[in-house]
């Protein structure tokens, strides 16, 4: 008899594949490609700033929707003007290359293909500097023409039109030689500064950047293939980032002053938001956006990027499916939220999850989820509502399972008590270099609760309710990389005893520059067998420990 499929959630639907894109926006994007070839004829696309590519582009896909009557979402909408880019960026690539070869007989291909790369800070991502000098110049007299009240109160389209308008007017009083597709340009600028995120909106577009990092107004960091790399984005002063960060809070009904200078949110799309402002930032308002991925990363696509092997992929699915309480421990931007969404999927749809977050990024695809968000003091320094405060009240929701997006004080009290009564299958996140310094962290946390306990006894709670702890790293290749799988299999006297069933042994680097390892099983029988075997998982389990 066939073993069972563990990439198959009770409905049928796998869970281990990548989401295609929408048929609209497929075909959408082969309509237009035509269309943007046109508009870049005389243009060389690579010397384009990156943001004069994207605004350049938005307008002819804004009028090829306006024109068919049809419906791209902000999500679908930038991918297809990302898509777009990277298309004419190596369509005109390989024109050039193809008509140096007709003209001269013969080239040197990869000297071309270089000459088109991207320098070692990737694509420029401001506007020219004559571009932002006029920009300058007609932005204020713009504010002045422009009646704001009503102006707030029109779709982006209309407003996008008598913008357009009024930059004509300018340039034609202040004569300013514009041609239509750089009036266009900052006519698209002045409304991502109005309506969205100003000089960020190029860098929330591309695909290729995880995380987003200001420095005040004068150093933009982006992360693209796990390493850091300056922009040249700028903001106008430190006045400007600090509106930027206003906006951005003020979507989900918080703010950032003076008396609350830090703040924890998210943007519309999912993305995680950290703003820290003067007089705690020195040199001015500190904005860092880890990017909400549009792609559902599964143990399975992780197994294919060499995250894990595949047998550990299986054993971690097994884990989750055998309802196993799981402690996934990691550094910053380490990806222990990416894996926490990727066990999630084996999560039978059945069940009841609340999930339980500072700032809401966990992207579970079950049915029935209740999700949860902590919430700040008010003015008057009354109302906040704790991690803690939502883990009790969790208990009375009739959880079958609770997922903590990061436990980092007193509530690992609750999540303890709670994996202990009955809520088996819990998942949660700590900051932590090893899985031993882990479980030092959860007894630190506990005693943050203000409960005098023998540490015997803290550390009996803990062997007891949690059954497994996965290590993530970020390395310095920028590759995340699981490198150990531990079962916590009880108490020898004082101390909690582990069994490691997978590690990662670092071998050497490659001439790519990237780490060369292999993933190594101890061979030993999983203390959990006895639950895999309860889920029919028992044998699939020791075929992928050897």
């Amino acid at each position: 008899m066939a073993g069972p499929d563990l990439n198959q959630n009770h409905n049928g639907t796998g869970a281990g594949n990548e989401a295609a894109p929408s048929g609209d926006a497929v075909s959408v994007q082969e309509a237009l490609r035509d269309a943007v070839a046109g508009a870049f004829e005389h243009d060389d696309v690579k010397a384009l700033p990156r943001p004069e590519l994207a605004l350049r582009i938005g307008q002819v896909v804004s009028q090829h929707l306006e024109r068919e009557k049809l419906a791209l979402n902000l999500l679908e909408r930038r991918k297809l003007v990302s898509d777009l880019i990277e298309w004419l960026v190596k369509a005109q690539q390989e024109a050039v290359i193809k008509s140096v070869q007709t003209s001269k007989g013969s080239t040197d291909i990869a000297e071309l293909a270089q000459k088109g790369k991207p320098g070692p800070n990737g694509p420029p991502t401001s506007l020219s500097a004559s571009m932002a000098a006029a920009k300058k110049k007609i932005h204020p007299l713009v504010m002045d023409r422009l009646d704001i009240a009503a102006a707030s109160q029109l779709p982006r389209e209309d407003l996008q039109q008598q913008i357009s308008e009024i930059v004509n007017e300018v340039a034609h009083d202040e004569k300013l030689h514009l041609n239509l597709g750089e009036q266009q340009s900052i006519v698209n600028v002045m409304l991502d500064d109005m309506l969205g995120l100003g000089p960020l909106e190029p860098l929330l577009a591309d695909e290729s950047v995880t995380d987003i990092l200001v420095n005040g107004p004068n150093q933009v960091y982006v992360e693209k293939g796990g390493k850091l790399r300056l922009t040249d984005v700028k903001f106008q002063n430190n006045d400007h980032v600090l509106n930027i960060s206003r906006r951005i809070v003020s979507q989900i009904g918080r703010r950032v002053d003076e008396s609350h200078p830090l703040v924890d949110a998210r943007l519309l799309d999912g993305s995680r938001v950290n703003i820290i402002i003067p007089p705690l930032a020195i040199d001015g308002a500190s904005i860092s956006i880890r990017k909400f991925s549009k792609k559902g990363i599964t143990l399975d696509i992780m197994a294919r990027q060499e995250n894990l092997s595949p047998e550990m992929a299986v054993v971690l699915k097994i884990a989750a499916r055998s309802a196993l309480n799981i402690l996934i421990s990691g550094g910053t931007g380490s990806g222990k939220t990416t894996l926490l969404n990727a066990m999630s999927q084996m999560i039978d749809e059945g069940e009841r999850i609340v999930t339980i977050e500072d700032a809401a990024e966990l992207q579970l695809q079950q049915p029935h989820v209740v999700r949860l968000e902590t919430r700040p003091a008010n003015l008057e320094g009354q109302g906040e509502i704790t991690m803690r405060d939502l883990v009790k009240n969790s208990l009375r929701m009739r959880p079958d399972r609770i997922i903590l997006g990061e436990v980092r004080g007193s509530e690992a009290v609750d999540m303890l008590q709670a994996m202990n009564t009955g809520h088996d299958g819990s998942l949660g996140t700590v900051h932590a270099n090893r899985p031993r310094e882990a479980l030092t962290r959860l007894e630190n946390m506990i005693g943050m609760a203000g409960i005098n306990l023998p540490a015997r006894a803290v550390r009996t709670q803990i062997s007891s309710a949690i059954d497994m702890i996965v290590q993530v790293s970020r390395m310095r290749d920028g590759m995340r990389r699981i490198t150990h799988i531990e079962e916590i299999v009880g108490m020898e006297g004082d101390i909690i005893t582990t069994q490691t069933l997978f590690t990662y042994e670092f071998e050497g680097e490659g001439s790519d520059g990237k780490l060369r390892g292999k993933f190594i099983s101890s061979g030993l029988r999983p203390h959990f067998a006895s639950n895999a075997a309860y889920y029919g998982l028992e044998r699939p389990l020791l075929e992928a420990m050897g």
